[in-house]
């Protein structure tokens, strides 16, 4: 199993200085933001360590090199819109992008690309199904065309007033993911798996791991600390932020001894990232980078890095 990082919390570095921060941290694999050239559109967003949407065969020989330069894979590109938008120009430029990001993975030599469902967030769960048989099945055969597997986080995007009711990530439990792989029933169509947002939901987040064991392609680190007594007050119809907190690995409420038992049984040996969405530590880049090393350090009495 690689043990990596997710690049979104680097955004002031360059490609070369993250994979060199990473082979000096001990990591073996970075995931790669990859967003469009621009303003961010939410935090973590935005961040562009590799421009999917003008790259070349120059540029690709460029990263390949930093890639054996530094000893550092790339685990996989990862780029998280909203491509079920109702908004239909807006998720034409989302899937747009999929697609590029898809093609750049192939490119590279990663084959692995990680990203959102998408949901218009007004509807239900039942009427987003309509739209999801129009875009993403399609999406889904140019990742066949390419041998790329498309790893989808399991996040419910309805953290802020914008994301209410329905979040903007109809990919949020795991009946909702077999329905999606009954509707596109491909071997390139899975998931990018982050039990935090499971711990938040009130849901098993051990359980996913054995029932999609064939499905798991790519994994999220990162912790979730849940405060009983704002819950208490708010209540589960509230805002997630009213009651939950994303943490580092280690200082929230999953296991990750009893985490990492089953997911090594499971068999998966892909890459396993750490996401840095811990305030406690955005303060600095120095904070941040300590994040990562602190993150390392607790999680390699868990893994054994290939």
């Amino acid at each position: 199993m690689k043990l990596g990082f997710v690049s979104a919390i680097l955004p002031e570095l360059a490609l070369d200085e993250v994979l060199g921060f990473a082979a000096a941290s001990g990591y073996s694999a970075v995931e790669v933001m990859c967003w469009p050239r621009g303003k961010a559109e939410r935090r973590y967003a935005g961040v562009t360590h590799i421009d999917t949407a003008t790259l070349t065969v120059d540029e690709t020989a460029r990263i390949s090199g930093l890639v054996k330069k530094h000893g550092v894979a790339i685990s996989g590109l990862g780029y998280y819109p909203n491509p079920l938008a109702a908004d239909e120009k807006e998720a034409g430029v989302c899937i747009d992008h999929i697609k590029k990001t898809i093609t750049a993975a192939k490119l590279l030599g990663v084959n692995r690309m990680n990203t959102f469902i998408g949901r218009d967030h007004t509807k239900s769960v039942d009427d987003n199904w309509k739209v999801f048989d129009e875009r993403w099945p399609g999406i889904i055969k140019h990742a066949e065309s390419e041998g790329v597997l498309v790893g989808i986080e399991n996040c419910p995007m309805f953290f802020s007033k914008d994301e209410w009711p329905g979040g903007k990530n109809l990919a949020t439990t795991p009946a909702i993911w077999g329905e999606m792989f009954r509707r596109v029933p491909s071997r390139n169509f899975g998931l990018n798996y982050d039990p935090s947002h499971m711990v938040w939901q009130m849901m098993d987040y051990l359980a996913p791991l054995r029932e999609f064991k064939d499905k798991l392609f790519h994994i999220h680190l990162k912790d979730v600390r849940v405060d009983r007594h704002r819950l208490d007050a708010a209540g589960i119809m509230a805002h997630p932020l009213e009651f939950h907190t994303p943490k580092l690995p280690g200082l929230g409420e999953v296991d990750w001894g009893r985490f990492f038992s089953v997911l090594t049984e499971t068999g998966f040996n892909g890459a396993a990232c750490v996401e840095v969405e811990d305030r406690a530590y955005e303060g600095s880049l120095e904070l941040r980078k300590g994040s990562l090393i602190q993150a390392r350090r607790f999680l390699e009495n868990f893994v054994f890095p290939n």
